[in-house]
């Protein structure tokens, strides 16, 4: 929480929500609205409505903790308000299958539902992590958001409500010490490219298939884990070098880091009950190319609820939403802000292309 009203969350804890209610320790509540989420990190940002007077927590460093360091981990477990249940920092870097950053700090301070969206604290007042998932058949094993990734996102979700994230364009696997020798490498570390997409930074900076990526913009890329948190969170357009070993040879590169492309998200409205139906996707070049679309931008329909208003009113898998309400839609982010905008409507007017053809679909979302 901070002193303008906002308060970072677990994605997973809000993102279904119909309404959102904020509870200070001194009993009152406020009406919260998320303005961001991300669920590759199960981040959100919620503004509280009307709250004053607020006393936030200050944010420390979880790059300095140290496994054995004492923490506190706060929360509601099974509804119990404000409970604290203190430990130690029992490993840092943990990869539990979550998401594709996954960077865990691991604590045996008690964790339970209810917990999720709470503070993991230092013995200095500072909030380190962000409690957030458990290992159901353990005992004494929880898992919290490190609060430094949190805040190289938080801005992004406060200024646009989603992040944007860097691309390099290759898939990696981990280097084995098989394969470290294979590859005449003199330990184990690094990325090894497996593949290199067409057309993408990491081809225009001629990396080939084959390559061990070993730093990153100067800094060591010890395990393959390691390099897509790194590529993720550099600007796009940024020009960075890159440290390979190719055939026994130390090779450097510069790359301009491109822009990744989200995946399919749900258009319906947090806020409210009624949605169309429908999940969208981002317009991509080749998918524009490959519907015979001479323009690039609008969303394309990915799939439709039978039963569905969209349904109802003939929208289709494969149609492309150009327009809401006779606006331009740009992506899926503007399309289900939107898609909110028009929520208390008896009729939304969309404008789509369907192969060659054009046509307007009037909605009615329940």
């Amino acid at each position: 929480m901070n002193k303008e009203g906002y308060i970072l969350t677990n994605n997973h804890v809000v993102e279904d929500a119909d309404q959102i209610k904020v509870k200070l320790a001194n009993g009152k509540e406020y009406d919260g609205k998320v303005v961001g989420r991300d669920p590759k990190t199960d981040l959100a940002l919620v503004k509280i409505n009307g709250a004053s007077d607020l006393h936030p927590l200050q944010m420390g460093n979880s790059d300095d903790l140290k496994v054995g360091s004492w923490v506190v981990a706060v929360g509601s477990p099974f509804g119990l308000e404000q409970t604290v249940t203190a430990g130690i920092v029992s490993a840092k870097g943990r990869v539990i299958g979550s998401g594709p950053y996954d960077d865990f700090i691991q604590t045996d301070a008690s964790i339970n539902p209810g917990n999720s969206g709470g503070p993991l604290i230092n013995m200095n007042g500072e909030i380190v992590g962000i409690n957030t998932a458990i290992i159901a058949s353990g005992q004494g094993i929880g898992f919290a958001i490190p609060i430094n990734m949190a805040k190289a996102i938080v801005p992004q979700l406060q200024e646009k409500g989603h992040v944007t994230r860097g691309w390099l364009g290759v898939s990696i696997q981990e280097v084995t010490p098989e394969l470290a020798k294979s590859f005449g490498l003199k330990e184990k570390k690094g990325a090894l490219v497996a593949q290199v997409v067409s057309g993408s930074p990491a081809e225009k900076a001629e990396v080939e298939q084959g390559d061990v990526i070993l730093e990153f913009d100067g800094k060591e890329v010890a395990d393959s884990k390691d390099l897509p948190r790194m590529v993720a969170s550099t600007p796009v357009g940024k020009a960075v070098t890159i440290r390979l070993s190719r055939n026994g040879n130390i090779l450097d590169r510069q790359v301009k880091v491109g822009e990744m492309e989200e995946k399919a998200e749900v258009a319906k409205t947090p806020s409210t009950k009624k949605s169309l139906g429908i999940t969208v996707q981002n317009l991509t070049p080749e998918m524009a190319k490959g519907l015979s679309l001479k323009k690039g931008t609008g969303v394309v329909v990915t799939g439709v609820e039978s039963g569905s208003p969209a349904a109802d009113a003939g929208i289709r898998t494969g149609d492309v939403i150009r327009e809401v309400n006779r606006r331009p839609v740009t992506d899926v982010q503007d399309f289900v802000q939107q898609i909110e905008k028009a929520k208390d409507q008896d009729n939304v007017l969309l404008f789509l292309q369907r192969g060659q053809n054009n046509l307007f679909a009037a909605v009615t979302p329940k």
